[in-house]
């Protein structure tokens, strides 16, 4: 049975800035074992940096390069293990009875659209 989040109002999910990146480059992030460090080309010049918490689904990071993903741009930034995220990936999360991750993907479209496209 599906877990939901109480609701919101529709104000408070038009904040949320969901977009379209490309991830640029992909690599296990130094110290932590669960998390990846992606950097994003946002449509911006200088890009952003996310540690995403899905490297025991994504072995081999370079794999993830050109791939287009969603994020939440306007995410406060915060160091995570000494490394900068400034967003996050969003991912769908399958569990098992007791909340336990048991896979995970990364949400992608279905085909290319510029980076910083607004997902609506």
């Amino acid at each position: 049975m599906a877990d939901f989040q109480s609701t919101i109002d529709f104000e408070t999910f038009t904040r949320l800035d969901l977009r379209v990146g490309t991830i640029t480059a992909a690599e296990h992030h130094p110290d932590a074992d669960r998390l990846l460090k992606v950097r994003l080309d946002d449509g911006s010049d200088a890009g952003r940096q996310i540690c995403a918490g899905v490297r025991a689904w994504y072995e081999d990071p370079e794999s993830l390069v050109g791939t287009q993903v969603v994020f939440i741009a306007n995410l406060e930034p915060r160091t995570i293990r000494g490394e900068i995220s400034e967003g996050m990936i969003l991912a769908g999360t399958a569990a098992d009875a007791e909340g336990n991750a048991t896979d995970v993907c990364l949400l992608r479209t279905d085909r290319p659209v510029p980076a910083g496209s607004r997902v609506s």
